[in-house]
């Protein structure tokens, strides 16, 4: 009981600091993205700094963390990792839906820091655009996060990886880094309790292009679920 309620005051004060740090930022970040991307690394770092002494739960980094123009392909437990991933990186940006456009302060956010908006289907043709306004200098590059399995999977469950990443891949020409996470196993994909302990992710060596769409997606779902069960494993987390 006094664990969930510890969790509960830490989230009430996540979220609540999400729009004061925004408003904080605005000036900066409305005048330059370098001013989008340093409040969104401020409010993670204001997570984790919480976290760690509100509900006993460190994170940790570890691996190779990519600053050149890279596809991230990461695994997806929890919205710990994506602070996490994206607060390792310089300029991370995400794949999002384009009504996510419209939502106060997030949306703009997304937008200044460089995430893809889509529509149903036509993912192609915004990577298209995206990649056309880089060389173009119109866009600053970055690191692109995406998800293969497109959603959250809690530790211990299987959900196949989507031919999209492969995608992807083949028509960015660029190495894609895969990522391993054991942070589902103390944030968990419902409920309010989190958990104490190190929450992990894992920057793995990357893969550099050229391979087919079908061995890439091979090597990739091998080597991320690998990794993403031996730091489940290395924290006693039992796997059915």
């Amino acid at each position: 009981m006094i664990q969930w309620l510890r969790s509960l005051i830490f989230i009430g004060q996540m979220y609540l600091a999400m729009p004061v740090l925004a408003v904080v930022y605005l000036p900066w970040a409305l005048f330059s993205p370098a001013g989008a991307h340093a409040a969104c690394h401020a409010y993670c770092r204001w997570v984790f700094w919480t976290l760690g002494w509100m509900v006993g739960l460190k994170v940790e980094v570890r691996g190779e963390i990519p600053t050149d123009e890279v596809m991230i392909a990461a695994k997806h437990q929890s919205f710990l990792d994506i602070m996490m991933i994206y607060n390792a990186v310089p300029r991370g940006k995400f794949i999002m839906k384009r009504i996510l456009m419209f939502a106060p302060i997030l949306g703009q956010y997304a937008l200044r820091i460089g995430c893809v908006p889509v529509n149903r289907g036509k993912r192609g043709a915004a990577i298209k655009k995206m990649l056309e306004d880089v060389r173009s200098g119109q866009q600053e590059g970055g690191q692109l996060i995406i998800y293969p399995q497109g959603t959250r999977v809690a530790p211990g469950d299987y959900r196949p990886y989507k031919i999209g990443t492969g995608a992807l891949y083949e028509q960015m020409e660029q190495p894609c880094v895969p990522v391993a996470a054991n942070v589902g196993a103390f944030w968990p994909k419902h409920g309010i309790t989190r958990k104490p302990g190190v929450a992990v992710v894992e920057f793995l060596p990357r893969i550099e292009p050229g391979l087919s769409k079908e061995a890439f997606m091979a090597r990739l779902e091998t080597e991320v679920e690998t990794a993403s069960n031996a730091l489940l494993d290395e924290v006693g987390f039992r796997r059915d």
